[in-house]
Order: structure tokens, then sequence, then C-alpha cells
């Protein structure tokens, strides 16, 4: 059942657009192709992730009427998490949206890199191929801009997949609430979470770079692209909202 749903959602048609894409124009390589078809799939998820990036928006600016809760009902910790949700409930916001935008994505990275493990690329499967898309016995150009065969692995893609990954999520980070207490001032959980934010920076990029290496340079290639079309994303989804609230 799984398998049946991964391959008719996801797999399927990721392999179909990109044998379509350097089917129907001769001269693009699948590098462009894996390209192309993250910029859809992101197209795709945009309302998904409009939605996360403005509830991480709406949960800094109730930030402070959250932590008077924490305070009046301290001892109270059932108390404490329903007037929250309330809160969020007022304020329209869905803590599980970033989850959702999680739960879409990785079957896509999976799809992407079973298609070139084991899914026909650069030989083409026809038994799973759309009946409209007309494609050769075999794809010859599995570079990408002609330098990267994206069927191997890339010290250089990797470690881009790694710095961008690295901008986005510092993007990301400059629009949460900042810590402004002394540090002796700071609770266990103040410096948990500036720890887990220290490591989402700097420790996330390098596994990132490490995963990407280990693997073909097609996923590196969607990470890149991904994460640069998120930064941009996240900039404008931010001057939008600004715009909204004026």
């Amino acid at each position: 059942m799984f398998s049946y749903i991964f391959h008719t959602i996801f797999y399927n048609p990721i392999y179909n657009g990109l044998v379509f894409l350097v089917s129907f124009f001769p001269w693009m390589d699948l590098g462009i192709a894996v390209v192309i078809v993250t910029l859809v799939v992101k197209l795709i998820v945009f309302p998904l992730t409009k939605e996360s990036i403005k509830t991480q928006l709406k949960v800094k600016e109730i930030d402070p009427l959250v932590n008077e809760i924490r305070k009046k009902y301290e001892k109270d910790k059932e108390a404490q998490a329903r007037k929250i949700m309330d809160l969020y409930k007022e304020y329209k916001i869905n803590p599980f949206a970033s989850f959702f935008l999680i739960l879409v994505q990785l079957p896509i990275l999976f799809a992407l890199y079973f298609v070139f493990l084991k899914g026909g690329l650069p030989d083409v499967n026809f038994d799973i191929l759309y009946s409209f898309i007309k494609a050769p016995a075999h794809i010859d150009n599995v570079t990408f801009l002609g330098f990267f065969d994206i069927t191997q692995k890339s010290f250089i893609l990797a470690l881009l997949a790694g710095i961008s990954q690295f901008f986005q999520i510092r993007l990301v980070m400059s629009g949460q609430k900042k810590n402004d207490k002394p540090a002796d001032q700071n609770t266990f959980k103040d410096d948990l979470v500036k720890n887990m934010q220290l490591q989402m920076k700097y420790v996330m990029p390098v596994i990132i770079f490490i995963i990407a290496y280990g693997l073909i340079s097609a996923v590196a290639l969607y990470w890149i692209t991904s994460n640069l079309f998120m930064i941009v994303q996240e900039l404008y989804i931010r001057k939008t909202v600004k715009a909204e609230n004026k």
C-alpha cells in the first residue's frame, strides 16, 4: 500500500518529469532537468511553505504573551498548555505547519534518489513511463552544465549543498526571537534552545555535506536548488506579510 502511494504520487511523476524534459528539449542535460523538476516541486508545495513561514512569524509575534502564560501558570502545566493552545487558536496558528512540510518533502528526496539508484536512469524504464511521453532507450547527457556527472558523487556540489544550507538556516534563524537576557540569568531551557540553534546553524550544513557527498550528486543538486529557492521564498513571504500587516 505504502509502496503504491509512494510510486504513484512521488516516484513516477518525478521520473516521468525528468525523462520528458530531456526528451522534449534535446539540448537539455539531466542536471538542468533536476533543477527544473525541483523548482516545480517547490512551487507545488509553496502554499505549505508559506503557511509554515507565516506560522514562525506569528509565533515570534506572540512570544511575549506565551511567556506571560508560562509565568502565570508555572505550577500548573496542564493549564499552561491549554492556555497556549487557546492563544494559538486565537491567532490562527497551526503548530504542525512545519511538520507537514517536512512530511511532504522527505518522500520527494527519496524518490529523486531512487530514480537514479534503481529507477532506470540513465537507461529509461518504459514500464513506468507515461504513454504520452516518447523517449530514447538511453539518456546520454547525464551531466549538469557539462561538468558534473549527476549519477556519481561530487565533492563540489556536496560542498555547495552544505554552504547553501548554512545560509538558508541563518536566514530562518534571523527571523526568530533573540534571547537578550544576561548569561547568568539563562534557564536550562534557554541554554538548551541556544545550543540547538548553534547545532542547527553549524552542524546541520556539515551533515548535509557528508550525506550529499556520500550519495549521487543529483541529490546534492536538489539540495542546492531547494535551499536557494527557499532563501528567495523566505524573503518574499516576509516582505508580503509585513505589507499585509501595515
